[in-house]
């Protein structure tokens, strides 16, 4: 793996080792500390998680070591200190996640190499026209548009990545420059963010849904979920992120004569074959409802197919050069973190001391629910998205009889929670458009954070009302 792309994956900065130094003590003495004092309240193995779970957020959040140091330690020191089974620690690397992952990094291997990726950026050229503003816009529609089509937003990533990375290039935009980053952080937020609002778009949407069918014999609507959260959580969210994205990475419109050197030629057998294998991949993640592949398997097998030698998809280094291990690393850190988490039982801890200590209103439905969203908000941070279903949907109904309001109210207000991501490492999306994009974590959080916090200012109260309008609370 090149230095270029080990930095990418570490998303740490140049700075010199002594400036580097302190945050690093002061976030492993904050660790142990919180490890000795919670031991007043939890066992010793929660304790030890707690501070374990303390030390690899906010490594992550800072990046000041490469993502995967954290992800190392917390395998070594979960085994350790036998923290919980080897199949829970490893968690992430028999995940689905994981292979999907990977399968995406040769994906997008295969498609530079076959040169694939340059036709579809002929035919994009023709659709973006030669603003910075309109590239970004348009991007972020298509992006979108995606979620409706593929289920796995890992799976959205893994397409739209890379060739709006080769679109940058040919727009003029160099590596690390503003129009390069604006255009790949459109992708990646624009496919991912509103697609909460789609119901079988991403994991935790599907999760809540089998949750509530299998908790309450619920089955969620389609069309009822798509009215409940699309025109602020899904259309709103896109525009305040294109907004976010213009805003923090502005940019001059691309060289116009950089776009006319891009020439429609005949296809080639290797860019056929890759097609082939692309487009079946695609269609059995469409169909997943149906034979009950996870996307992972499907992916792997297809990646396999990318990896033969003879089938000339990839380069015989592909496996060696082409693959960042260090942000495999890193997702299987942040899944087996979750796994440990879920496995010592902190999650349920918390819910159950903040609804104790949180002040519900008998008279307000809007206050409780926004209390019900920042009792969410904490679960998806010390967990994970997934986790927000996992640990919320089995007490709505007690939630339900504490706050007043409808089951079906205290169930979709956990949309509003692990729809509003704080940081990069909550979600495996964004960690695959950190890799396949060669994006600074520092970036990716900027936009997590600022996203973050007007969606709280914003787009919740907005979302409220619509519920509101809609006779939901």
């Amino acid at each position: 793996m090149s230095d270029k792309m080990t930095s990418s994956v570490s998303g740490s900065n140049k700075a010199s080792p002594a400036s580097q130094s302190w945050p690093l003590y002061l976030i492993i003495i904050s660790a142990v500390c919180l490890t000795f004092v919670s031991q007043l309240y939890l066992t010793s193995a929660q304790s030890l998680t707690a501070g374990l779970l303390f030390a690899c957020i906010a490594l992550w959040a800072t990046s000041i070591v490469p993502a995967y140091l954290p992800a190392l330690g917390l395998f070594a020191f979960a085994t350790a200190t036998e923290l919980a089974p080897n199949q829970v620690v490893f968690a992430g690397f028999h995940s689905s996640t994981f292979w999907l992952l990977f399968s995406g990094m040769v994906f997008g291997a295969a498609i530079k190499h076959s040169g694939l990726n340059q036709r579809a950026t002929f035919l994009l050229t023709r659709i973006l026209g030669n603003s910075y503003q309109g590239t970004i816009i348009k991007i972020a529609l298509f992006a979108m548009a995606l979620a409706f089509l593929i289920p796995s937003g890992v799976g959205r990533v893994v397409l739209i990545i890379p060739i709006v990375a080769t679109l940058a290039d040919h727009f003029g935009y160099q590596e690390n420059s503003n129009g390069r980053t604006g255009m790949l952080l459109a992708a990646a937020f624009g496919t991912f963010s509103p697609a909460f609002a789609i119901l079988p778009a991403n994991a935790p949407n599907m999760l809540l849904a089998g949750m509530l069918e299998a908790l309450y014999d619920a089955p969620v609507s389609y069309w009822q979920y798509l009215t409940l959260h699309f025109p602020v959580l899904g259309l709103g969210k896109l525009v305040m992120i294109v907004g976010i994205i213009l805003w923090l990475f502005p940019d001059q419109d691309p060289e116009k004569n950089l776009t006319s050197k891009i020439e429609e030629t005949v296809m080639s057998k290797i860019e056929k074959r890759l097609l082939w294998v692309l487009c079946v991949c695609f269609a059995f993640w469409f169909t997943d409802t149906l034979h009950h592949i996870s996307p992972g398997w499907i992916g792997l097998i297809a990646a396999i197919i990318c990896l033969w030698p003879k089938s000339g998809l990839t380069s015989k280094q592909c496996i060696d050069k082409d693959i960042q291990y260090g942000t495999l690393f890193f997702a299987g850190g942040v899944i087996g973190l979750s796994a440990i988490t879920a496995y010592s039982g902190l999650g349920d801890i918390l819910v159950s001391t903040l609804t104790s200590a949180v002040p519900f209103s008998a008279d307000s439905s809007f206050i409780n629910l926004s209390l019900l969203t920042l009792i969410s908000t904490c679960v998806a941070v010390v967990t994970n998205l997934t986790g927000v279903p996992a640990i919320m949907t089995p007490m709505a109904e007690h939630l339900a009889n504490i706050t007043g309001l409808s089951t079906q109210a205290v169930l979709m207000s956990q949309v509003l929670a692990f729809s509003n991501v704080l940081l990069p490492y909550q979600a495996p999306p964004l960690i695959t458009a950190i890799a396949l994009g060669k994006l600074s974590i520092k970036a990716v959080s900027k936009v997590c954070l600022l996203s973050f916090l007007f969606t709280c200012v914003l787009l919740l109260p907005l979302n409220l009302l619509w519920w509101q309008l809609l006779n939901m609370i």
